[in-house]
């Protein structure tokens, strides 16, 4: 086969995808163009309620503390992961990779509403540190509906080096669906967990008491 004849199949398969395009888009306009003004009002509609149903969920999220990078202590630590549906919790003490993870830590609880950030420091709170066995610092544990689901443990998962990104963190969290990277009505849809590298052989149930 000369290239003249490669070149004219690749042609030709460019302008069937385009082709192919071009159909999409013209249903898309037709669809559009039989919508009716009751039509309209009802898509005018649902979107105000879903606008309405975001700000309410944002309004609570602020007032549980979302959208900061809070410290907290032990006793604290129980209501608030029972308060939010999603929570990160850094367990650290002062020392460089703790401060590390914190400046990361303290971008995600900005740009991520959907999910509390909150650090505890492990030597103030030896119940705690022993309940969730926690030993490496840092460690973040990742609670999906008041249960430690997941946790990452200082930074082999993130490249084993101090200088690891913040964008490495994020997947890190998305994959563990404790944070999401795309709009709120797929945050809704994902309700399946992802489970990677639980030291424990079950979820912790965090009640006040064993």
């Amino acid at each position: 086969m000369d290239e003249s004849q490669v070149a004219q199949i690749i042609e030709n398969q460019v302008l069937t995808v385009v082709k192919a395009v071009e159909d999409k888009i013209d249903e898309e306009i037709a669809a559009l163009d039989r919508l009716d003004l009751d039509d309209l009002d009802a898509l005018r509609e649902r979107r105000l309620q879903q606008m309405k149903r975001m700000a309410e969920k944002r309004n609570k999220w602020i007032s549980l503390g979302h959208g900061e990078y809070s410290e907290i202590g032990e006793k604290e630590f129980f209501a608030a992961v029972k308060a939010s549906e999603r929570v990160v919790c850094h367990f650290y003490r002062q020392n460089w990779p703790c401060q590390v993870m914190d400046k990361h830590m303290a971008i995600l609880a900005k740009q991520h509403m959907e999910t509390r950030f909150i650090k505890v420091h492990a030597e103030k709170s030896p119940f705690l540190t022993e309940k969730l066995r926690i030993v490496v610092l840092p460690t973040l544990a990742l609670v999906k509906n008041a249960k430690v689901d997941d946790y990452v443990v200082g930074f082999d998962e993130l490249g084993g080096t101090d200088d690891f990104t913040t964008e490495m963190l994020e997947e890190r969290l998305a994959k563990a669906k404790v944070i999401f990277l795309e709009g709120e009505a797929s945050r809704q849809a994902n309700t399946s967990a992802v489970k990677r590298n639980v030291r424990q052989s079950e979820s912790s149930n965090l009640s006040d008491s064993d």
